[in-house]
């Protein structure tokens, strides 16, 4: 397919309203499993009200979904999800209504054959205050779409982790039924709950979401660099690098440097760093 270069600079979406509530707070602490020890009184408040509930910082990313991705006119069954860079303004509550705004903040091409490379920006503002929650941007690797004309280039630089061994390590096992929760979040792509769509894609079962996966990543900075003290994370980036199944255990390395925490996850089973060049920005809680 070739890219319309204009359209998509121009391609917005404004004002789009969001709702949701504890139940839904609840609901993604879990799908990125919080609570499997029910008698950890840490995890207990992301996924109990009568614990003093809070919310787990990386859900913004699934509260406001504009749908920007299916307005781009790019092959999608040529897409990957690269990057998720995340930046908290203010803690997020455990409810709200939400006002977002998206646009394509930028799109490099990589020449024909080699494909594209689009970030998605989505900005959220409280409706009760109208001042802004978070931002978030993916960024798209759309190897069908290459050799439109556009500007070179591949994106922002990543983030390079420190040339040592890891401060922490808090490895955590993913629950058998990780996908089909993490789901419920409002990403219902077949290739995470039907066999017969992941055989499709070349897998010989459900994959987990990406996006789980960093939420996985959050819980192991919650516990390894915050105490649980989720009003302190800032922001939360990392790039996708391997698919992980559900039922895997997912092993995250720390490295401390003030108020910067970088990561990885791997997935010893299979030798693989399946997330890579996390930075998350830690300030004082509020």
């Amino acid at each position: 397919m070739t890219i319309d270069l204009e359209a998509l600079r121009a391609l917005q979406i404004a004002d789009m309203r969001f709702v949701y509530g504890e139940r839904e707070t609840m609901l993604y602490a879990l799908s990125v499993g919080m609570g499997q020890d029910p008698l950890d009184a840490r995890e207990l408040p992301f996924v109990y009200e009568g614990a003093g509930l809070r919310a787990v910082p990386t859900m913004a990313v699934v509260l406001a979904s504009t749908g920007i991705i299916r307005r781009l006119g790019i092959d999608f069954a040529k897409i990957l999800h690269g990057e998720q860079r995340l930046t908290l303004h203010r803690q997020l509550p455990v409810a709200g209504e939400l006002l977002a705004n998206s646009r394509v903040s930028a799109v490099y091409d990589k020449g024909a054959g080699k494909g594209a490379v689009l970030l998605l920006e989505t900005t959220a503002r409280l409706a009760a205050d109208d001042l802004p929650l978070f931002s978030f941007v993916m960024t798209i690797m759309a190897r069908g779409d290459g050799g439109f004309g556009g500007p070179q280039g591949s994106g922002p630089e990543p983030h390079q982790l420190p040339d040592r061994p890891p401060d922490h390590i808090k490895a955590f096992k993913s629950r058998p039924e990780a996908a089909l929760l993490y789901r419920l979040n409002g990403d219902r792509n077949s290739l995470h709950a039907d066999p017969k769509a992941a055989s499709r894609a070349g897998f010989d079962r459900p994959i987990l979401h990406g996006l789980a996966t960093y939420g996985i990543a959050c819980r192991a900075l919650l516990r390894g660099a915050c105490d649980y003290d989720s009003g302190r994370m800032r922001s939360f980036d990392a790039r996708f690098s391997a698919p992980v199944y559900p039922g895997d255990e997912i092993v995250t390395d720390i490295w401390r440097d003030g108020d910067t925490v970088s990561f990885r996850c791997r997935v010893p089973a299979r030798d693989a760093v399946v997330l890579n060049n996390g930075r998350c920005l830690l300030g004082s809680a509020p």
